[in-house]
């Protein structure tokens, strides 16, 4: 679903580029002939040229924005429509595994069913409770954008980082999330079809929020992920770090907000 989109978001750029020089050199053509003609007709004539040209190009600027906001709802849309429907999917088959086990009087384990149902309703409701909607919107949707990934999230605590952190800063940890996922989606894996499984905690520690990334198994490229970290720009709030030299894992730090530092400060002490 994503190749389709940024294909055309390509297309349109060029189209864009092309259709800017087109601009470009009607409006020099129009400046240089002004030059050269010495009559007052002339004059106005390249004038009212010139006034056309950039009431056309001003609407023709207005109308590509207005498709690219279109486009772009209509992508959210689909991924929204798709993500429901695999929560749809996922119900109906715990649902049919449950009425399996009762019809066929297996009542034992029902426990352990019911049980990983209750999980996994936790943890979409910790996730939506986080307070950024980027952030909840690409984690609730990401099984069905991204395939080659096997994410597993966990959720320490009751977090609500629009609470927790700046505004500037929960963007920026929402862009440092994304790509370093991506990053270890070309990193950990040792083949096109292999699938990584990738575990993602979100906690907080010490007056900084906390997400750290390590992939199950022995899989991984270390010096790309070392080179990765290396290439982290000083001036971000956001840190990137290795937690441990000898596995392929890494994690990113951003202090949260000062009152909300000085509150598990107090809480503490009671």
């Amino acid at each position: 679903m994503i190749v389709p989109n940024l294909c055309r978001n390509e297309e349109g750029y060029e189209t864009s580029i092309r259709d800017s020089d087109s601009f470009a050199m009607l409006v020099l053509t129009c400046l240089t002939s002004m030059y050269f003609i010495h009559s007052l007709y002339g004059f106005i004539i390249i004038s009212l040229c010139l006034l056309i040209l950039f009431q056309g190009y001003s609407r023709y600027i207005q109308r590509r924005a207005a498709d690219e906001r279109k486009h772009m709802l209509e992508s959210v849309q689909r991924t929204a429509t798709a993500t429901l429907g695999h929560h749809r999917h996922d119900w109906m088959n715990d649902l049919q595994l449950i009425y399996g086990y009762l019809k066929l009087g297996k009542y034992d384990k029902l426990g352990s069913c019911v049980e990983r149902i209750k999980e996994q309703m936790a943890l979409e409701s910790k996730i939506s409770r986080l307070g950024i909607p980027a952030l909840v919107f690409f984690l609730q949707s990401f099984r069905e954008v991204n395939r080659s990934i096997d994410l597993r999230i966990e959720i320490r605590d009751e977090l609500q980082l629009n609470h927790m952190l700046r505004v500037e800063d929960a963007e920026e940890l929402t862009e440092a999330i994304v790509e370093t996922i991506k990053n270890f989606q070309f990193m950990g894996r040792s083949s096109w079809d292999e699938v990584l499984e990738l575990h993602m905690s979100l906690y907080q520690e010490n007056g900084e929020v906390i997400a750290a990334f390590c992939p199950e198994g022995e899989a991984g490229n270390a010096e790309k992920l070392q080179r990765y970290i290396e290439e982290w720009h000083p001036d971000r709030r956001v840190l990137a770090e290795r937690t441990d030299s000898n596995r392929f894992s890494c994690r990113l730090r951003v202090p949260m907000k000062s009152s909300v530092q000085n509150t598990n400060e107090v809480n503490v002490c009671l």
